[in-house]
């Protein structure tokens, strides 16, 4: 029997759900140690990630194992860890209950789905016909933007602010990760 093959918004959930079970793994491993980091501290760690996903895609040469599609479930979970902190922002507690994070996970994950689907809609599934690169080089951005916001205090003149930036981030990874799992199905059409 032929299995139907899973569309768009169930790529997107099993995306997450993978980005979800090593988050919660990790936390079982390290607790919210992550409660440690400024949101500066984040961005950067963001950052590192994303640059090594460029350097591998322009040097076309990796020397330690770690596959590139970890980088990208590494940026997923550390823009969903930044998303927290600001909603925690004035909770000094170091130690949470791993319930109260994962119910704080998902409502992220959730809000951000919601804003995918309307962008989506708005402009017509425009990353299937992108390249990875060009994603990379979006997240890229988006981090630049975010320090630019950070390095000014957080006040902006008409910038829509870090979350928003965090939540693209979020999106334009999870769909690096979809093309990536599933090759045949998103080759470029222009």
């Amino acid at each position: 029997m032929t299995q139907k093959p899973l569309s768009d918004i169930e790529k997107y959930d099993y995306i997450v759900s993978i980005c979800r079970n090593i988050f919660e793994k990790k936390m079982k491993d390290y607790g919210t140690s992550w409660r440690h980091l400024r949101p500066s501290s984040l961005t950067d760690q963001i950052f590192i990630k994303a640059k090594r996903l460029k350097t591998l895609d322009t040097i076309k040469e990796q020397k330690i194992s770690d596959k590139p599609e970890d980088e990208w479930i590494g940026i997923i979970n550390y823009c969903i860890i930044a998303l927290i902190q600001l909603e925690l922002v004035n909770d000094e507690r170091i130690d949470l209950y791993a319930e109260e994070v994962m119910n704080l996970y998902d409502q992220k994950v959730q809000v951000v789905k919601n804003l995918m689907l309307k962008k989506n809609h708005d402009y017509g599934d425009a990353w299937k016909d992108m390249r990875i690169s060009s994603l990379i080089d979006l997240v890229l951005v988006k981090l630049h933007r975010i320090k630019q916001i950070e390095d000014n205090q957080g006040k902006t003149l008409i910038s829509e602010g870090v979350e928003a930036n965090y939540m693209d981030i979020i999106n334009y990874s999870i769909f690096a990760l979809i093309k990536i799992k599933f090759p045949e199905e998103y080759k470029s059409s222009f």
